[in-house]
């Protein structure tokens, strides 16, 4: 049984900022969410607000609101926004002491570690609750520098990159994850943020978190440790930021430590700007392509695409042009599925095929 999880989202819910709650809105293998706590879309089913499908999960103006309607205590209060800026805001502060003291446990993706504040450690201990910092590395003396191991494999390791940070790359990998499975293939999935690891992965790490000189090391120790225990016959590994991205570095790590045969890349045509940095331009997704494939020595096998913003004529057109001026499968995983990249992957790797146990139409 899993337990259930009540996610906070003010202001952000369907944004990039919300993408925790959005990620759990969508998938959960951790927790049963039984609402989202939002007041600009109060009211809503977070499905139908999302994605234009009900899921049941009911979207509440404040706490106060969703525990008088739920009727019980749901177990966790998960923080489901992830600011560029990465801290608290003093209403937000009282807010989860509220939800201790009703006996919830706090779930942190920040990177503001809770555990590390004392009026918080004592406040868990008092109101007899957890506080779970998904994003707290190990201590340096038990992380992992890059040991060379994952030469040794031979294990097809596929990476879902992007061109910017918020841009689908999680769940586009969730997706392939499951299409894969249906296949009949035998997957591992490597999480490295924290709504991955929130939703359940079994691997993974937060690697934005991590000093750049564990970085390596520390993904390339979740994929052993995914390749011992599950002998699978591929591994997504899901990417974070872009490579291009001035920002953030985690996207050099992942390829460093992952040794990505093959990648996929995510676009959002539509979007102008970097998310949280308007003065500056997206790259294109021919540019993004083309430093990946130098910088990694990977083959870009797919480009999925982003949609927001995009109407379905937009959407067709675009993923005819791609194909024919990139020469690549194109698709959107969440409008149309995950068939032309499972045709990517088994064109990539055909000694897969011998493993597949559904025939693909």
């Amino acid at each position: 049984m899993k337990e259930c999880a009540i996610v906070y989202c003010e202001d952000k819910f369907g944004t990039m900022d919300g993408k925790t709650a959005n990620g759990l809105v969508r998938s959960s293998r951790n927790f049963d969410i039984v609402g989202v706590i939002d007041s600009t879309k109060a009211g809503k089913d977070a499905g139908e607000f999302l994605f234009g499908k009900e899921n049941g999960i009911p979207i509440f103006k404040d706490l106060h609101h969703a525990l008088e309607l739920l009727g019980k205590v749901p177990d966790h209060f998960i923080y489901g926004i992830a600011p560029s800026e990465a801290f608290l805001k003093k209403a937000e502060r009282n807010l989860l002491f509220y939800a201790m003291e009703q006996g919830m446990n706090i779930v942190n993706p920040l990177h503001e570690f809770f555990t590390n504040d004392q009026e918080f450690v004592e406040h868990s201990k008092k109101c007899n609750v957890r506080i779970n910092d998904v994003r707290k590395p190990p201590e340096k003396k038990d992380m992992h520098l890059f040991s060379g191991r994952i030469l040794s494999i031979d294990t097809p390791v596929i990476a879902v990159l992007g061109t910017d940070s918020a841009i689908g790359k999680r769940t586009t990998s969730v997706l392939l994850e499951d299409a894969l499975i249906k296949q009949g293939l035998n997957v591992a999935f490597i999480a490295t943020g924290q709504t991955g690891l929130i939703q359940g992965a079994k691997y993974g790490v937060a690697i934005d978190a991590i000093p750049s000189q564990f970085m390596t090391g520390e993904i390339e120790n979740q994929i052993m440790k995914a390749w011992t225990n599950e002998k699978p016959d591929i591994i997504i590994v899901e990417g974070q930021g872009a490579l291009s991205h001035p920002a953030y570095i985690s996207s050099c790590g992942i390829i460093r430590g992952s040794r990505p045969g093959a990648v996929i890349v995510q676009h959002a045509p539509k979007r102008e700007h970097l998310g949280d940095f308007s003065y500056m331009k997206m790259p294109t997704v021919k540019s993004e392509i083309d430093l990946i494939e130098n910088f990694a020595k990977s083959k870009v096998i797919a480009v999925t695409i982003n949609h927001e913003n995009m109407s379905d004529e937009e959407l067709d057109r675009t993923i005819s042009e791609y194909e024919d001026d990139l020469n690549l499968p194109t698709t959107d995983a969440l409008k149309f599925g995950c068939d032309k990249l499972v045709s990517s992957v088994f064109e990539a790797y055909p000694t897969l095929k011998s493993k597949q146990s559904v025939t693909t139409h």
